[in-house]
């Protein structure tokens, strides 16, 4: 049981990971992160079997930072997507097939322009405003697509990213123990005190 949410802005990319590790109705772990940042201005969210995602997570990284050390230039985050997504696709035609969902979100360091990719275990990639994996595509994509739209400010984001995880409390059996926030912008990525996305009261996103 795991979730995953991306949601894109005006100027900033929001990723969010449930912190619990699972396995079945047993909560191996309360405080895992399911995200790694492969440069300044990308951040990857992962979710699928234990063994893949964090092995897949930190060879794309790594990859990543090597380009990066080589040619002495970032690559954007299309580029870092359209990578991810290549090499899913070799491993899904090998012996032993990577079992990984991805979030892949960021900000050009050119045009400053947010974005967010949605990537599975099948090589499928898509940019998209909002996404989502795992129990999270159930409950909230209604909300993000009743309330979201391309130019919210970061507040407006985080009371969004909130609404969902208040609806997932609802909807869900099990604790997945919060969530793991970070945002990403023309700067580098942030991590978000998670008090407010976590609390137990979200206030309706007012659009302008």
């Amino acid at each position: 049981m795991f979730v995953l949410l991306g949601i894109t802005g005006k100027d900033f990319t929001l990723v969010a990971a449930s912190k619990a590790v699972m396995r079945g109705p047993t909560i191996i772990a309360a405080r895992d992160n399911k995200t790694r940042q492969p440069n300044k201005h990308t951040l990857l969210a992962f979710s699928g079997e234990p063994g893949d995602t964090v092995q897949f997570a930190e060879y794309i990284q790594a990859n990543i930072q090597l380009y990066t050390m080589r040619n002495a230039a970032e690559l954007s985050p299309s580029a870092v997507a359209h990578f991810v997504r290549g090499e899913l696709a070799s491993s899904l035609r090998s012996r032993k097939p990577y079992t990984v969902n991805l979030l892949l979100g960021g900000v050009d360091p050119i045009t400053h322009k947010p974005s967010l990719y949605w990537i599975d275990y099948l090589a499928s990639l898509a940019p998209v405003p909002y996404a989502a994996h795992g129990y999270a595509q159930y409950y909230c994509l209604s909300i993000l697509d009743k309330h979201h739209h391309p130019d919210i400010t970061l507040d407006q984001g985080i009371k969004l990213l909130s609404m969902c995880t208040d609806e997932l409390k609802r909807r869900m059996p099990i604790d997945f123990k919060g969530m793991i926030v970070k945002v990403v912008t023309k700067d580098g990525v942030i991590e978000i005190d998670t008090d407010e996305v976590n609390g137990k009261d979200a206030k309706p996103v007012v659009i302008p």
